[in-house]
This record gives structure tokens, C-alpha cells and sequence, in this order.
């Protein structure tokens, strides 16, 4: 019988982490990294370089081709004392990433502040330099707290800045708090992936940080299938869980974005193996199939018409609750049903939004393989891995200690392959 993941305890998915394992920089080449592969239970120890030999026949790797934008702001009260503003989401005049980036002159965005004991009123500044070499500055001014952030707002001179731009020139990198330092010149770089495009991630999908661009042309010279989803990361990945039980901590939300050729090509592809590169990228590829099962669901009572775009939000325990109505349910059927709702909204992207938290319990509908890096102890993220790879995740961890890997953010990585595909598990 599998387990209510509502039920679960963090703290039977832990193991002890040494501070010397986490490693603090990025190795100077990507690729150099260890691969630690887990093939229905045997571990074998190779370099990221092997990877395409290590794949499954006709694999269909999926990326997340999020790009990190520079969310810490280091402002200054009149008194010198420096404020960090970390910037979560937007939240006027905009909500939508995409146009938030894009406003000039003002806006106001949900942070965190550091640092924010005495800033009682007024605006902290930062004084900056664009990329065109002209003096620019913003202003930041504190309007409401709650639930440890705050809302917070923000104007700039020149006014004719897109903020995407005042981010790019006067942020920094929100390196992982565990790292423990300022990031660098090479943090710049080596924190973004290689295929990184659409600005609005809060932290890197790390998975992807170990190709190249000679890796990729090998993949596609031996005819590995690729594709991209989007998942903009939010720093709820960093958020530790401190509730007794899975049910009490909630799961923070994180736009996606797919478009329909990804759509159609996940859908041609199955049966065939489907791998996933990175947590953030198997979160999306699964939340496509609940999508999908809502439409399904609501197929009666709503008809989506042209111009008229309903919010689609896959909640943290939806999956969970929604298992039996979805037994029956295959992933074609809620691809299609996902591609039919953009025919009918005339639009060739896909807009959504994400809460599912994966635990064992779960039963994973399009994703039969993971790559990954080494989890925090006691994170939402070792869930998944243990929802993956059942009991055996124990095995895989206790090996990388072992055998000398490199953990967390810029750490080594594994390739993950369980014991059956997404067609044949049992559970949620």
C-alpha cells in the first residue's frame, strides 16, 4: 500500500551532510563533474562526459531553459547601513513575469529584506551604473510586511529602464544561502546554464549546469531528442520544511511555461523513455498531465473561447486527491486535451502555474527518468528523489558519500533510471 504523502515526516528522509561535501565553487569545466548512475537499483561511477552512453535507447531529454536574473538588490539607509532586497515575485503593475521585467519607471515586488530591523520609513537608494556606462539610481521604499516578506517599492531614474535592466546592472546573483559567500565574476557565468533563455529564475536549475555546448552537439550527432520547458525557480527551493508532517507545509507556487511543439513532442514520443533534467524539469512535465486531467475534468461545464484564458494551477495535493477520478485517465489523453485547450484560446503557449509537491506516494504519469544533482537532507526535493527510487534512494546517497561526490548546487550529479517506467508504476 503506498503511503498518504500528507502524512509523511521530513525527518525520515535525512542523512547526515558533512560541511566539507557541499561543494562551494563551480568546478572550472562543467563536464568534469561525477555521474553517479543508478540503473534499476545498481550504482556505477562514471563523468558527466559519459552521459550519452548511459542514456536508454531513444530517450527524449527534457531542459528547463530557465535564466537567473540578479535578484539581490544591496541598497543603503541614510545612515550607510546596507538593506538586501531579494526579489520574489512581482505584484503591481503587473503580476506576469514576463511584463513585470519589461515595466519602466516603478513598480513594487513581494522580498525578503535583510538587514531591515531599523529601516523604519523612507527609502533606502542604490546608486548604479547601466550597461550603457550612464549613472542611474533606485529608490526602494517599504510598504507592508507579512509572513517574513514584504512588499516593497521601487522607482528609478533614468524612468525609461525596463527593470529587467536595472536587475542586470545593479543586482547580484542569489547564490543558495548554504554557500555562505557573495557571488563572483565566475558565479555569473557559471550559475546559468549554457541553453539558459527566459529571465525569471531566483535560482539555477542545477541539474542543467554540467553541459556544454560540445556535450548537447554530441547528444544530437547521436540523435538524443531534446526538448525545453520553462519553470521560473523560486526561492521557495531553498525554503526548509518545518512541519511535523508533509500536510502542514505548504508548497510555493512557480510560473511555467510550454509551448505546443513541446506539447507534440512529448506526445509522438511516448512510449518511449522520457528523462527529465533536473527536479524543476520534472515538476513541469508532470504538472502537464493534472493540467491536462483538469481540463478533462471541466471539459462539460467550460468551453475556453478566444481571448478568454483561465488560470491553470496544479495545487500541492491535487494529484493526490484526484487519483482515482484519473486512473483511467492515459498521459495522451491530457496531452491532447492541453493541446485542444490552446487551439481553442488561439495561442501556441502554454501559461501556468505550479504547487505539486512529489512524495512517495506519487505515480509518476511522463517522466521515467531523472538527472539530478545531491539533495539537501530533510528538502522537498530528497522527497522527490524518494518518490523516484523508492527505499533504494538511501543506497544512492549513502554511495555518493562514500565514494567521495561533491554535493548541492554546484556539486557532482546523478543519473537516475528506476526500477519501472511512468507507465507501469502504482500509486497517486
Amino acid at each position: 500500500m503506498n503511503p498518504d504523502p500528507r502524512q509523511l515526516s521530513i525527518h525520515d528522509f535525512t542523512y547526515p551532510l558533512p560541511a566539507e561535501r557541499i561543494a562551494p565553487e563551480p568546478l572550472p569545466d562543467r563536464a568534469a563533474s561525477r555521474l553517479l548512475v543508478s540503473r534499476h537499483g545498481q550504482l556505477s561511477d562514471k563523468t558527466f562526459r559519459d552521459l550519452p552512453g548511459e542514456l536508454p535507447a531513444d530517450s527524449l531529454l527534457i531542459f528547463n531553459d530557465t535564466r537567473v536574473v540578479r535578484a539581490r538588490l544591496l541598497a543603503k539607509r541614510p545612515t550607510g547601513a546596507q538593506v538586501e532586497l531579494f526579489c520574489l515575485e512581482p505584484v503591481a503593475p503587473h503580476r506576469s513575469l514576463e511584463l513585470a521585467l519589461q515595466q519602466t519607471g516603478h513598480c513594487t515586488w513581494r522580498c525578503l529584506v535583510g538587514n531591515g530591523r531599523r529601516w523604519k520609513e523612507g527609502p533606502v537608494t542604490l546608486e548604479f551604473e547601466t550597461s550603457a556606462g550612464q549613472a542611474a539610481t533606485l529608490w526602494a521604499e517599504r510598504r507592508t510586511q507579512e509572513a517574513g516578506t514584504a512588499l516593497i517599492d521601487f522607482r528609478w531614474d533614468p524612468a525609461a529602464l525596463p527593470f529587467a535592466e536595472v536587475l542586470r546592472a545593479a543586482g547580484h546573483l542569489p547564490l543558495p544561502p548554504y554557500l555562505g559567500r557573495p557571488d563572483t565574476a565566475a558565479d555569473a557565468v557559471r550559475y546559468q546554464t549554457v541553453y539558459a533563455a527566459a529571465e525569471g529564475a531566483v535560482a539555477a536549475p542545477t541539474a542543467g549546469l554540467h553541459f556544454t555546448p560540445e556535450l548537447l552537439a554530441e547528444l544530437a550527432q547521436q540523435g538524443v531528442e531534446t526538448g525545453h520547458v520553462t519553470l521560473h525557480v523560486g526561492a521557495g527551493t531553498f525554503q526548509p520544511v518545518k512541519a511535523e508532517r508533509m500536510a502542514d507545509h505548504p508548497m510555493h507556487t512557480e510560473p511555467i511555461l510550454v509551448t505546443a511543439t513541446l506539447l507534440r513532442q512529448l506526445l509522438t514520443h511516448r512510449p518511449r523513455p522520457v528523462l527529465a533534467v533536473g527536479t524543476t524539469s520534472l515538476r513541469t512535465l508532470e504538472t502537464l498531465y493534472w493540467l491536462g486531467v483538469g481540463l478533462l475534468q471541466h471539459s462539460g461545464t467550460h468551453t475556453p473561447t478566444q481571448g478568454r484564458v483561465q488560470e491553470l494551477l496544479v495545487t500541492q495535493w491535487q494529484p493526490y486527491e484526484m487519483a482515482a477520478a484519473a486512473a483511467h485517465i492515459p498521459p495522451e489523453a491530457a496531452l491532447t486535451a492541453l493541446l485542444n485547450y490552446l487551439d481553442a484560446t488561439q495561442t501556441d503557449t502554454l501559461q501556468a502555474s505550479t504547487r505539486l509537491l512529489i512524495a512517495p506516494g506519487y505515480r509518476f504519469r511522463l517522466v521515467d527518468g531523472l538527472i539530478t544533482n545531491f539533495h539537501q537532507p530533510e528538502s522537498t526535493l530528497l522527497l522527490l528523489v524518494a518518490a523516484l527510487l523508492g527505499p533504494s534512494w538511501r543506497a544512492v546517497y549513502e554511495h555518493a558519500l562514500a565514494h567521495g561526490y561533491r554535493f548541492l548546487s554546484y556539486g557532482d550529479s546523478s543519473l537516475l533510471l528506476p526500477n519501472q517506467p511512468a507507465s507501469g508504476q502504482a500509486g497517486a
